[in-house]
């Protein structure tokens, strides 16, 4: 059989490279270590992170001040910190391998602008506020974004190539932006609140939170996990895989399921972050190759990482206030997407 040239970046190659994962799972893990210890120490309070992290171990009696700190603030918010990660990151390599798209990230593609949209109607309409309610109309607009993108995208002449689905997702974000804005100006004293939310942020966040969102992130990964190896397929060509057996419609449902339930879930409880998606699987893909049986799982590791260290830089860039961590993502990733842009393995046809 022919090799497939390699157009559509390195998930589109016909023979994943494979490469030791045993070294890259070991750096991961204890990268994740460091940033959440980093996540618990390092903040605007005042506490120093010796302080912090001695009460932390030690227990209440040790230091009260600190501990609470510790305990009722920056333990939930590195925890949702993680899950959120977790879920973008898986999300962004799910949608770079199904569409063949590196420039493929919930961001990027709108599906998060889908979900923020849903939760600002559902907020506006007074149908609730918790995190445990929004997650379901989060969900929901996630899929009709999600399936909005795939079809902008096919719409007209020639196959959906990645530019045409990255032109499709952004002027789909910038239309539910819009939107959003719209309603949220409309109504000031109800989305004050919201504020950070809508630019993304994991401060303030409580465990409450984390468990309401814990269900959709934990189904939305195992999915993923079992769409790894249909999505080797894949990558190769529909047809390709469907001589290899791969049930190519159920993998598509499962793939927009799957995203649905990890953005939706993130952006329920720490708002519309992007470019996590964008980045880790790229990151991944340096470290073991291109093979999704290895992608997928080691997303999970990496997105908490990335989410953690610049949720934690966010607390100290400006002196004297938090930065939130979309905005600080959205620094570190711009220049990675105009990176990937003009890197010729992407296909701009």
């Amino acid at each position: 059989m022919t090799a497939v040239p390699d157009t559509l970046g390195p998930a589109t190659e016909q023979a994943p490279r494979r490469r030791p994962i045993g070294r890259a799972l070991g750096v991961l893990v204890l990268v994740l270590a460091v940033t959440v210890l980093a996540s618990l120490a390092i903040g605007a309070e005042t506490p120093s992170p010796v302080r912090v992290l001695s009460a932390a171990v030690s227990g209440w009696n040790t230091d009260p001040d600190a501990w609470t700190l510790v305990a009722y603030y920056r333990v939930p918010r590195t925890l949702v910190a993680v899950a959120v990660g977790a879920a973008l990151g898986v999300a962004g390599a799910l949608m770079q391998a199904y569409t063949r798209n590196p420039l493929a990230d919930p961001g990027i593609l709108g599906v998060n602008a889908g979900a923020g949209l849903a939760v600002v109607v559902a907020i506006w309409l007074g149908l609730g506020t918790s995190v445990s309610f929004l997650v379901w109309p989060a969900l929901l607009g996630a899929v009709l974004a999600t399936f909005g993108v795939l079809l902008l995208a096919a719409t007209g002449r020639g196959p959906a190539t990645p530019v045409r689905m990255t032109l499709a997702g952004v002027a789909l974000a910038a239309v539910l932006g819009g939107i959003t804005t719209t309603i949220r100006l409309g109504d000031p004293a109800t989305f004050d609140r919201f504020r950070s939310w809508a630019v993304g942020s994991v401060a303030g966040r409580e465990v409450g939170d984390l468990l309401a969102v814990t269900p959709s992130v934990v189904v939305g990964l195992v999915i993923a996990v079992a769409l790894a190896k249909p999505l080797n397929a894949i990558a190769m060509g529909e047809d390709v895989a469907r001589s290899l057996g791969v049930d190519v419609r159920r993998t598509r449902l499962g793939t927009v399921l799957a995203v649905a339930l990890l953005v939706g879930a993130g952006t329920a409880v720490a708002g519309p972050i992007a470019f996590v998606g964008l980045m880790v699987p790229h990151a991944v893909r340096l470290l073991v190759g291109n093979e999704q049986t290895r992608i997928v799982p080691l997303s999970v590791l990496a997105a908490p990482c990335l989410l953690v260290a610049t949720d934690t830089a966010a607390r100290v860039l400006v002196p004297g206030q938090e930065v939130p961590v979309g905005v600080v993502t959205a620094f570190v990733g711009a220049p990675v997407l105009l990176w990937l842009i003009r890197d010729k393995r992407v296909n701009t046809q």
